[in-house]
């Protein structure tokens, strides 16, 4: 915390003032995380004062914001692109990511208790190219010549309060390894940390996340499970569909009845973690060999949801051969007919 203000002092972030009567004031809050490698080991305890946005109006209180988030899409195309150049890719840490920027209008901020812009930079120098990918306080970066690395990390360190990590091995819980012939991405932690949270590591492992003759409905005679337990379930199972697309649309399907769970529901759910025990290690990966041209598929079962009577469509592109992006999500609307008509 300590830290997190010497760096407001350093980069001058305000002036403390009286409290201003005729102008609306923004309230802060301190949220404390740890962050973590890839093996679970705490390397570093991060402190963050962050401006409570739900208290301010739109048209009011600000006009536009500013969210350097990248879509985890974009972070697995960054890495299939890196794959294929040929790049080591490394990862910084913004030590402050409170205010870096230069505001045009005065703001008040209370002091704290005890259009969107890219996230996706791309810097061309001569025949050489260096990436560079943001997500809030994390950046990773890449480039086809070695010493264009050495020369952004030096003018961001030397301009900014940052930490140089090395080379990525691990980013919002994906795992990531880099080899002399592609990038393997995974949650193999994540995974048994949901074995052990879930009381699955006794349980014998399936070769399908769900039987195909098993149709899900509301079950509404079926016992009741508790909702909070289901819900969590299901939260994690959606987060680790950021590398094993083999879940998604069952993970969806079960997600359908989060409002009312039953034990069919629950028990479904779970032995999508019983095929997840004997698959633990499944990930993506991004060879460097190969072309680069986006290729997409889409298909959906007709009249598939026992419920509504609608259907599921499905969707994955892929950047030659490295599956970069995915989704499984029921229609809108019920379709009566397989055929197409125009008019």
């Amino acid at each position: 915390m300590q830290e997190e203000l010497n760096q407001f002092e350093r980069n001058k972030v305000w002036e403390l003032v009286q409290r201003p009567t005729h102008q609306n004031v923004i309230c802060t809050k301190w949220v404390f995380r740890n962050k973590m490698n890839e093996e679970g080991s705490v390397v570093r305890n991060k402190a963050r004062l962050v401006a409570k946005g739900y208290c301010q109006e739109e048209g009011i209180d600000f006009d536009e914001t500013f969210a350097p988030v990248a879509r985890l899409e974009a972070i697995r195309m960054f890495l299939a692109y890196d794959a294929h150049k040929n790049f080591t890719v490394y990862q910084m840490d913004v030590k402050s990511a409170f205010l870096n920027g230069l505001l045009e209008e005065e703001v008040y901020v209370e002091q704290p208790l005890g259009k969107v812009d890219r996230t996706l930079f791309r810097i061309q120098d001569g025949e050489s190219i260096l990436l560079v990918q943001i997500y809030v306080d994390d950046i990773i970066f890449g480039s086809t010549n070695k010493e264009l690395c050495d020369k952004f990390s030096n003018l961001m360190q030397g301009k900014f309060e940052m930490s140089m990590m090395g080379e990525l091995t691990f980013l919002l819980g994906l795992q990531v390894k880099q080899l002399k012939d592609g990038t393997f991405i995974s949650q193999t932690k994540y995974t048994r940390d949901l074995m052990k949270k879930f009381g699955m590591e006794e349980k014998s492992s399936v070769k399908i996340p769900m039987n195909t003759s098993v149709k899900m409905y509301m079950d509404a005679d079926g016992k009741p499970v508790d909702q909070t337990r289901y819900r969590a379930l299901i939260g994690s199972l959606l987060y680790l569909t950021a590398s094993r697309p083999d879940i998604t649309f069952v993970v969806g399907v079960c997600a359908r009845f989060q409002s009312a769970p039953k034990e069919s529901h629950m028990t479904a759910a779970k032995r999508i973690l019983r095929y997840l025990k004997g698959c633990q290690d499944v990930g993506l990966w991004y060879p460097k060999e190969g072309g680069f041209k986006l290729i997409g598929y889409s298909d959906s079962d007709y009249d598939g949801c026992r419920v509504d009577r609608k259907s599921t469509s499905g969707t994955c592109q892929m950047l030659g051969n490295r599956l970069v992006s995915w989704f499984s999500k029921k229609q809108n609307s019920t379709a009566t007919s397989t055929k197409s008509s125009s008019t």
